[in-house]
């Protein structure tokens, strides 16, 4: 018989699974997602969530409490008499009553191959910090951060110049794939459960905007591994004059480049920049409120001299 799930989760990332257990032929019974937030050009505009706009499609209930902390919203999560529920992004701490809440418990999509990189910013934290594999896992959810034991993992791969952007769509299908094996299993009372590890345990925090400024004394390498890894949001930036005045421009693409010189120092016609060992070339540029665009559409529009330090 197909489970009856709650379904938990926010972004874009969380969308592909929610259609892969409908798609499998499980009962969804709700759908929780953040409430809808201030958006628009203006920010003037309460926009849903990528998972709310997914479920009124599938005509699914939505619930979009701000905590857990009412009995009236607790009660109602179990009054779904779901068999488990399904997290993937969701972005909500679940307290033990919600964890328990189910009669199989909580099942969380988390995109990295734990204890590795457990919290909250998984696909980011890897690249910057030049990892070269990661991963998706299904862990059965319980009191602590990302603690749970593994019940199932689908490594990936990253390459040299992949972005986080890249990472995120490789792993959500991946993530999809792998919770709809999950939830079969757990049908089939098959699903195996392994406990973490306490070595090698790392933490990626929250992106803090405090650390997406480009700092180009580090070695090439840990410039390009750290804008790739915030590429395409929120974006690692440097600043230069244009116009005669300060602007800050992000970066969302490079490559590894041969040449040295000061650090943030211009060395070429094809925006080449020395990094404290080595250097990295831009090749996709983004001005403030402007669009991506590439290093040579940027230098007809922004002429660049060599020599010039970017700060």
């Amino acid at each position: 018989m197909a489970l009856r799930i709650i379904f938990m989760g926010t972004p874009d990332f969380s969308v592909p699974t929610l259609r892969a257990l409908v798609d499998a032929g499980h009962k969804i019974a709700a759908v929780y997602t953040q409430p809808p937030r201030p958006g628009g050009r203006r920010g003037l505009d309460l926009q849903k969530s990528p998972v709310h706009q997914a479920a009124e499609l599938l005509g699914i209930p939505i619930l979009t409490p701000v905590n857990f902390k009412a009995e009236q919203d607790r009660a109602e999560f179990k009054a779904f008499n779901a068999d488990v529920a399904v997290v993937v992004a969701y972005g909500l701490l679940l307290p033990e009553t919600i964890l328990n809440g189910t009669r199989l418990g909580c099942y969380n999509g988390h995109a990295s191959l734990l204890p590795r990189w457990r919290g909250a910013a998984p696909i980011q934290r890897a690249i910057m910090a030049g990892d070269t594999e990661t991963g998706m896992m299904v862990m059965q959810m319980e009191k602590g951060l990302d603690t749970g034991p593994v019940a199932l993992t689908a490594k990936v791969a990253i390459g040299p110049n992949m972005t986080a952007g890249e990472l995120h769509d490789s792993l959500m299908l991946a993530g999809a794939r792998l919770m709809r094996e999950a939830m079969l299993k757990l049908e089939d009372g098959d699903l195996p459960l392994t406990p973490q590890s306490d070595e090698c345990v790392l933490y990626a925090a929250k992106i803090d905007k405090a650390e997406t400024r480009i700092n180009f004394s580090w070695s090439s390498q840990d410039v390009h591994n750290h804008i790739r890894g915030l590429s395409p949001f929120p974006g690692a930036w440097f600043e230069m004059q244009i116009g005669g005045k300060a602007e800050r421009v992000k970066v969302l693409e490079t490559e590894l480049a041969s040449g040295m010189g000061e650090a943030g120092s211009v060395l070429d016609g094809d925006l080449t920049i020395a990094c404290g060992s080595g250097a990295v070339r831009l090749v996709r540029l983004q001005k403030a409120g402007g669009k991506p665009m590439s290093a040579q559409d940027f230098l007809r529009g922004t002429p660049v001299a060599v020599g010039t330090r970017l700060g």
